[in-house]
């Protein structure tokens, strides 16, 4: 069998892209409408996912808000959308701090990563769907990128980390479940 090889962008030049093609897709006055999830792939076509359920919303909620709560020296963010090597990925929860909001800017796409980027894993998530848009992630710069199951556990990983670890290194205070009222 062949390899397979797939010329990629430089990331300066795929950010540059993703920003521009995320800004035609926001001013589209059609995708206004849309529910659910919308993201691009590398090439920019639209990837849509349905509403995630009631209980994808209520953990995205208690994790924004006990980031608020643990993390004051910054901004947390829901839905957030970032340039990625594989296009403009969204965030269910992601938290950058004021250095990094300088950085980052005000625009309608991140060029780069917050530090925390925080994924509620839906039914349909399979491992390696997780394990790449966790590896997206860190090489957008993200310094964590964590996992809610359906449970509400947590799962913590830390960039250049292999394995999990067993608390964040950033919000330590975090808990290891996050418990729907």
């Amino acid at each position: 069998m062949d390899s397979l090889t797939i010329a990629l962008r430089s990331q300066g030049t795929q950010t540059e892209f993703n920003l521009r093609r995320w800004a035609e897709l926001v001013a589209d006055p059609k995708w206004i409408r849309v529910e659910g999830r919308v993201e691009t792939d590398r090439h920019g076509h639209v990837l849509m996912s349905p509403p995630p359920a009631a209980s994808h919303g209520g953990y995205q909620s208690r994790i924004t808000v006990m980031l608020d709560r643990l993390m004051p020296g910054g901004e947390v963010f829901t839905e957030c959308p970032i340039s990625t090597a594989d296009g403009v990925r969204a965030a269910d929860v992601a938290w950058a701090s004021r250095e990094c909001l300088a950085e980052l800017g005000d625009g309608i796409c991140f060029p780069h990563a917050p530090e925390i980027c925080v994924e509620v894993l839906s039914p349909d998530n399979t491992a390696a769907e997780m394990r790449e848009k966790t590896a997206l992630y860190f090489d957008a710069g993200a310094r964590e990128v964590w996992h809610c199951s359906q449970t509400g556990t947590m799962t913590f990983f830390s960039a250049g980390q292999s394995q999990p670890l067993p608390a964040s290194k950033l919000c330590p205070d975090f808990p290891a479940l996050v418990k729907r009222r």
